[in-house]
């Protein structure tokens, strides 16, 4: 893991950035988004979204996807709600948050890259979506008010913080009393090799900076949640690892046991009190 949370950062922009620009030349990055099928595609993001969701939203907002789930579709969200996605990228989430909650209800999305938020401004004006809005900043600083939103989604973003408690603090900071946070993550069950935390590559990845579920647990109800809870919806075994890991410089063979069956796509589920 880097010593160095803004060098971390600015490999994670750059990342990020060079994906969107993918997108919009209309050249997506090497293996596919969350809903597609095949051989190249990672098998933590393929088979997201049902076909239905895909025909709501601008294709290339599912090409720039880097998800891991789908929060929008176990957050419950209510028409008239407010929705802020962190880590929005290409608008997927958000898009798809602003239809549930209707006209009357509000969908942040909250990216710290800019080629990110220019795509997914272009998504929203395709999806002809008026009750988006796109905000730059980091998810560790939140640039809307104390008790300003109802429901806060996200998906595979809080991996790449390299100081998850302040997220916490922040996404409870912004819920409203009672609100929810419903989040798609990378969760590791036990302790993982220090070789792969070590990876800076793999942490950009989505996968050496997943919490272990205790830690997870832990980290939400320090900052004030109750009802936590964790719902694997993925189990990546070693032929997954082994298609993430192989080309990252690191020895399969040797940390195989130490990997299979150890990261979990889960949903995240958390809520803040309604009295403190």
């Amino acid at each position: 893991m880097s010593s160095q949370p803004t060098d971390l950062k600015n490999e994670i922009r750059a990342k990020y950035g060079q994906r969107a620009l993918n997108v919009i030349d209309s050249s997506p990055a090497s293996g596919c988004c969350c809903g597609g099928k095949g051989s190249d595609c990672d098998p933590i993001s393929v088979n997201l979204y049902d076909p239905a969701e895909q025909s709501q939203i601008p294709e290339k907002a599912f090409l720039a996807s880097l998800g891991c789930g789908n929060p929008t579709a176990v957050a419950e969200l209510q028409p008239g709600e407010v929705v802020l996605d962190l880590g929005s990228g290409g608008g997927i989430d958000v898009l798809l948050s602003a239809r549930k909650v209707g006209s009357t209800g509000k969908a942040y999305g909250l990216d710290m890259t800019e080629e990110m938020l220019e795509l997914a401004r272009e998504n929203q004006r395709k999806a002809g979506l008026s009750n988006v809005e796109f905000l730059k900043g980091e998810i560790e600083d939140i640039p809307l008010p104390d008790d300003s939103v109802d429901v806060i989604v996200s998906n595979c973003v809080i991996n790449l913080s390299a100081d998850k408690r302040q997220v916490f603090k922040e996404a409870f900071r912004v819920l409203k009393p009672g609100g929810r946070f419903t989040v798609s993550d990378i969760v590791v069950r036990g302790e993982m090799p220090e070789v792969v935390r070590r990876n800076v590559e793999l942490w950009i990845g989505c996968v050496a900076g997943a919490l272990e579920e205790a830690e997870y647990r832990a980290g939400l109800e320090g900052a004030g949640f109750e009802e936590v809870s964790l719902e694997p919806t993925r189990i990546h075994g070693m032929e997954n690892a082994k298609e993430l890991l192989a080309e990252k410089g690191l020895d399969i063979d040797e940390i195989a046991s130490d990997i299979d069956g150890r990261f979990m796509s889960a949903t995240v589920r958390a809520k803040k009190p309604v009295t403190r």
